[in-house]
């Protein structure tokens, strides 16, 4: 939401800095972004005359003026405009100014072998307009070496506010102005607008047929209009804020809608065939709209109609064919009220953003439906001239009134804060509340144009933002004389070291959307009917994500799109198999691609390079599981994966048969074809919900560190087994045999080929010994061995290798 300050004062009698304002806003809700001062974003460009322009030597489209900047002598200025010529007054950027279309500063230099000493400016050049075509143009009488901007009267503060979705009345400047005629900084002007009354009936008539979208619709005609450029004091402040001036009577709607927070439309009378109808548009219609687009319409969307075709978007956009240009002479304006989420829900589906949407699917004040035609109406009158008929009203545009019991101790019950109740009355009365009763109970009526408001609450809100945050006592909390508690949740834990985990191997952190489209969602696991969204933002959002990768996936080739192949990417949070909450998991994955190994060997120059495979995920995904707390000793690896990962070159980690903790692997083909992705990429994904929780206590006490005194042994072993056999079912089977002696088992050798019967494989494995009480004799030793050969000889059919 843009203004002027000027503007503001329209409202708002005050004497008040900008800097105080500016302030002021921030400190009652209205934060402020930012304050463009264009005098002094504009002060280094000034006025100049060109005395003569000539044929470049060396250019055909170059020209060499000498230019009078009001500072003695004449500049000799090289420029490639179009519209240079003698006599013209323009905008010039002397050396030593910034030009920030072009990122550059000015300096003295040559051009084709000619000296320029400065640039002459196009309105592009320094975002004053769109206009690229040629140098700005002066009016004749500006003052050489004044700045441009005070000559076109564009120097005053304009103030951009960014606003909660809960306060539709401040999408006007007058609601502004209310709110801040309540902190005292100024007195606010109501500026209540006059009822005109009409001398004659309006021959256009309106019929509510949708009356769920349109609870009400105003109407009047003013006949004998002469619609033309707007005033100039109208024009410059819709340029101020990014408005195009248009004409009189659309630039009065625009005004109206920000001024009051009350779009409107109108219509050309003569382009308007019969009476006006208000209905959900018919599959299959299509309007052409005022951007030139043309829309197709379907029944969930409300339209006015004529008696020949659908005129306009209700609350969203005008038609094309009944807007008003310079040859309108009969203007229909209108004023209505629209059902807020069918206006969000139809702009959503079409794509279109409006100043009019905008307001509407936040609420507009019911109350100021008639008055705010009136507003229109005197406009239209005092710029165009005319006749205005009486207003015709369909529906009722009345609200409901709203009244709270409010004990007024609720305020410092709520907030601490404690204030006369004289304060308490006198703030709600300047926001537009109507206090009854003089008790410690009071009612309080909420104004038509606060539809945020609805209980005790909100009311102790409004006064604490007034009278400002900042004057809330600190209260510190009771400490007691037990000790604290964990401030953070196992899950909250468990989400900041697998954060630490991943950054510290390497990968960058980032944060993808909730929502993916129908087909990734079904790609990867999902896609059923209650994660579908009822009301997405955009089409390729439709459905809560059951996995971080898809977005994760598409980050990285957007990196790599932009040359940036090698990039390892994480995030952690939440993901949803289903609607019920034990359905939603919080999840740490992670991916790399190409070259982006953890440790930084992939592009190291003293090795081949080396492309990212399936155990850098694998060792990702364990770096979080250790982080997290999992028992290391007790996961499993299992081959292969879900559906979207390679089925040969991935796995799954587990605990047992049923607790799957989370997979790993390179991405499948056809996973990465559906996304439009690059490979080679390998990711994870770990569901730290599903690691189990660490035991309260220890079922005894156990040292930290406990060390032998004696020689730990170790014996290698090598046994042929068929090819499906894995090896973690032999490393798991040896350890079982003694697991007080037995402290470790790792395969370092797996064999097919020559002397090794076909279907058969040769896994060797190396199993340490460690004594605990007394040096082991070879007769122990032997005994050992001949049960770990037994049990493996058991468990998997294997025998030993000769």
């Amino acid at each position: 939401m843009k203004f002027t300050l000027s503007w503001l004062k329209d409202h708002l009698d005050t004497s008040a800095s900008l800097d105080e304002i500016v302030t002021t806003l921030t400190m009652i809700g209205l934060e402020v972004e930012r304050v463009e001062d264009k005098a002094k974003e504009y002060a280094p460009f000034k006025v100049a005359q060109i005395i003569e322009a000539v044929q470049h030597p060396n250019a055909d489209r170059l020209r060499v003026c000498k230019v009078d900047n009001g500072t003695g002598a004449p500049l000799q200025i090289v420029c490639g405009a179009p519209n240079a010529r003698a006599g013209l007054k323009t905008v010039l950027g002397l050396p030593g100014t910034y030009i920030p279309a072009k990122d550059i500063t000015l300096s003295v230099g040559k051009i084709r072998g000619v000296e320029s000493q400065g640039m002459m400016i196009s309105g592009a050049e320094i975002g004053f307009s769109d206009d690229h075509s040629g140098i700005i143009e002066m009016p004749e009488d500006a003052p050489i070496g004044t700045p441009f901007a005070e000559v076109l009267g564009i120097s005053e503060p304009v103030i951009e506010i960014n606003l909660t979705p809960n306060r539709p009345d401040c999408t006007g400047v007058n609601g502004i102005a209310r709110d801040l005629g309540a902190t005292l900084i100024g007195d606010y002007k109501e500026n209540a607008p006059k009822r005109i009354a009409g001398t004659f009936p309006c021959p256009v008539t309106v019929k509510i047929e949708a009356p769920e979208l349109c609870p009400a619709f105003a109407l009047r005609l003013v006949r004998g209009v002469k619609n033309g450029p707007s005033p100039e004091w109208l024009q410059k402040r819709l340029a101020a804020i990014g408005l195009r001036p248009i004409n009189a009577l659309v630039d009065i709607t625009n005004y109206i809608t920000y001024d009051r927070a009350r779009p409107l439309h109108v219509f050309d009378a003569r382009k308007v065939k019969g009476n006006l109808t208000v209905r959900r548009a018919q599959n299959g219609e299509q309007l052409l709209a005022l951007d030139g687009r043309t829309y197709a319409l379907d029944n969930a969307m409300c339209v006015i109609a004529d008696e020949r075709a659908v005129e306009s978007l209700a609350g969203i956009m005008g038609g094309e064919e009944s807007g008003c240009d310079e040859t309108t002479t009969d203007v229909l304006i209108e004023s209505a009220l629209w059902n807020e989420l069918n206006i969000a829900q139809t702009g959503r589906k079409l794509g279109i953003n409006t100043d009019a949407r905008y307001r509407f699917e936040r609420g507009v004040d019911p109350n100021f439906t008639v008055p705010g035609l009136d507003l229109a109406t005197q406009m239209v009158l005092d710029f165009c001239g005319g006749e205005p008929s009486e207003i015709f009203l369909a529906g009722d545009p009345t609200p409901k009134e709203k009244v709270i019991d409010f004990p007024l101790s609720e305020l410092p019950r709520l907030s601490g804060l404690k204030l006369p109740i004289s304060d308490v009355r006198r703030v709600l009365a300047k926001l537009g509340f109507f206090i009854a009763g003089q008790s410690e109970k009071v009612k309080v009526a909420v104004p038509s144009w606060r539809p945020d408001v609805h209980g005790r609450a909100d009311i102790v809100e409004e006064v604490v933002r007034i009278v400002g945050v900042d004057k809330v006592p600190p209260t510190p909390f009771p400490r007691g004389d037990k000790a604290r508690k964990p401030v953070l949740t196992s899950i909250q834990n468990r989400t900041r070291k697998a954060k630490r985990a991943l950054a510290a191997r390497g990968l960058v952190e980032a944060v993808t959307w909730s929502f993916v489209s129908k087909r990734e969602a079904e790609l990867f696991g999902g896609g059923q009917a209650e994660l579908a969204l009822a009301n997405p933002i955009a089409a390729e959002l439709s459905d809560m994500r059951p996995s971080l990768l898809p977005g994760l996936i598409m980050a990285a080739q957007r990196n790599a799109d932009r040359g940036i192949g090698d990039v390892a990417l994480f995030e952690v949070g939440q993901i949803f198999k289903g609607d019920r909450p034990e359905d939603q998991f919080t999840a740490a994955s992670g991916l790399r691609r190409a070259l982006a190994k953890p440790d930084g060997v992939g592009r190291d120059w003293s090795r081949a390079a080396t492309p990212v495979d399936a155990f850098d995920a694998k060792a990702d995904a364990f770096a979080v599981l250790a982080a997290a707390g999992a028992p290391m000793a007790a996961l499993q690896i299992v081959a292969g994966g879900p559906a979207w990962l390679h089925p040969g070159r991935s796995g799954t980690i587990q605990m047992g048969p049923k607790n799957v903790i989370g997979w790993f692997g390179e991405l499948h083909p056809r996973a990465l074809a559906a996304l439009q992705a690059d490979g080679p990429l390998v990711s994870f994904e770990v569901l730290l919900e599903t690691i189990p929780e660490p035991k309260a206590k220890a079922t005894r006490a156990k040292p930290m560190l406990e060390l032998s005194p004696f020689q730990p042994v170790e014996r290698d072993f090598a046994f042929i087994v068929d090819r499906a056999v894995k090896a973690g079912d032999i490393v798991r089977t040896a350890l079982g045999v003694d697991r007080k002696l037995i402290t470790k088992v790792s395969v370092f050798d797996v064999y097919e080929g020559k002397g090794i019967d076909p279907g058969k494989k040769s896994i060797a494995i190396a199993v340490t010994l460690q004594p605990r009480e007394k040096t082991m004799t070879d007769q122990e030793i032997e005994a050992l061995a001949g049960k770990i050969v037994a049990e493996v000889t058991k468990r998997t059919g294997g025998v030993l290798r000769g």
